[in-house]
């Protein structure tokens, strides 16, 4: 099993990303809040590993911190809930606003995140509210843009996170200020989404 991966960051376009180590490409797909703090492509980085096996494939999921290893781990344990719900709850809150939003039991709040209804998110304040008690760290930073346009890529990514196309394109033009990054975009449009 791979718990931690230390080498050269390849390549990173939301929510995939490379790391080289040793000559050997590791695929990752990791939530928004890795990405706001991940350094240039070209640069070493060292992610925390959850390494998942299904009958027909196997999958890597990298986080900067443990706390959001943790997290994503945790809500996977609720029913009803998969790798893409949960990336999508890390990419839309960080580790500390989430556990803000169990630990208060905002169910509407909760229910914003793609693919969780208000049953789900009842489950998940049932289920996680002693869990996530002890959870800290993961506060969002920036991330440079990927290469494109940073608005299109924004709403590729919230397409990616569960957003129907419509809806994502909306939110990306909605969140875009003049000079705005695709990481702030993206930033911007979970953070709206959550209000």
């Amino acid at each position: 099993m791979i718990g931690r991966l230390r080498g050269t960051l390849a390549h990173k376009q939301p929510p995939w990303l490379v790391v080289d180590v040793g000559g050997v490409g590791y695929e990752l797909e990791a939530p928004m809040s890795t990405f706001y703090d991940l350094p240039d492509v070209g640069r070493e980085v060292a992610l925390f590993v959850h390494y998942a096996q299904k009958e027909d494939s196997v999958s890597l999921y990298g986080f900067l911190r443990d706390a959001e290893r943790r997290l994503f781990r945790d809500v996977q344990k609720v029913s009803g809930i998969g790798a893409k719900i949960a990336l999508a709850i890390m990419s839309g809150a960080s580790v500390e606003e989430f556990v803000r939003l169990v630990q208060a039991g905002d169910i509407t709040a909760l229910t914003r995140i793609p693919g969780i209804g208000k049953k789900t998110a009842e489950r998940i304040v049932v289920e996680l509210r002693d869990r996530t008690a002890d959870l800290g760290g993961g506060v969002a930073g920036s991330m440079p843009a990927a290469a494109g346009d940073p608005q299109a890529d924004a709403a590729t990514a919230l397409q990616q996170l569960g957003y129907k196309p419509a809806e994502a394109v909306r939110m990306a033009r909605d969140a875009t200020a003049p000079g705005d990054e695709a990481a702030a975009i993206i930033r911007k449009a979970l953070q709206s989404a959550l209000r």
